[in-house]
C-alpha cells in the first residue's frame, strides 16, 4: 500500500486505489454532502498574519464559506479578533474547539486565558485547548503551563 493511498484512506475512509480521477471527484462530492467532521480555521486573508487584528466581517465571510461543509471549527487564539470566531461559528451552527495561544509573553498569555474563560462562560466553547504547542516550542516549562 502506498503512503498516499494510506493517507487518503485515513482521511476519507475511502479506498481510492481502483478509482479514476473522475471517480475520486465523484466520491469527494458525495462525501461533502454529509459534511467533514471538522476544520482548523484561519480567517487570515492574503497578506495578513498572526498579530494582525481580524474583523467580524472578515470572520463571518470565511465562516459562511466553510459552514455548509463541516460540523466543527478549531480556532487557535483568543486575542486580536480571534475571540470572535467561536460566537460567529455558533451562529452558523458549528461546534467549536477554541484554543488559547500561549507563548513567552506572560501578559498576552493572561489575556488569552481570560478571553477563553469569558467565551466559555458565554456558551461558545465546546472544547478548550490551552497552550497545546507551548512546550513543543519551548516557550514555557511544564510547571509554568500547569
Amino acid at each position: 500500500m502506498s503512503y498516499r493511498r494510506d493517507k487518503l484512506l485515513a482521511l476519507t475512509g475511502v479506498d481510492a486505489k481502483p478509482s479514476t480521477h473522475n471517480e475520486i471527484v465523484d466520491i469527494f462530492h458525495e462525501k461533502m454532502k454529509h459534511k467533514m467532521h471538522g476544520l482548523c480555521f484561519s480567517p487570515y486573508q492574503e497578506g495578513q498574519k498572526p498579530g494582525d487584528v481580524l474583523s467580524e466581517e472578515q470572520i463571518t465571510r470565511r465562516i459562511k464559506i466553510i459552514a455548509p461543509h463541516t460540523k466543527w471549527v478549531r480556532s487557535f487564539s483568543c486575542t486580536e479578533g480571534n475571540e470572535i470566531i467561536p460566537r460567529i461559528a455558533k451562529e452558523h451552527g458549528l461546534k467549536t474547539l477554541v484554543g488559547a495561544w500561549l507563548g513567552k509573553d506572560e501578559k498576552i498569555n493572561e489575556q488569552e486565558i481570560e478571553n477563553l474563560i469569558q467565551i466559555a462562560k458565554e456558551g461558545y466553547v465546546d472544547i478548550a485547548a490551552v497552550g497545546n504547542e507551548v512546550m513543543y516550542r519551548g516557550d514555557l516549562s511544564e510547571d509554568k503551563l500547569l
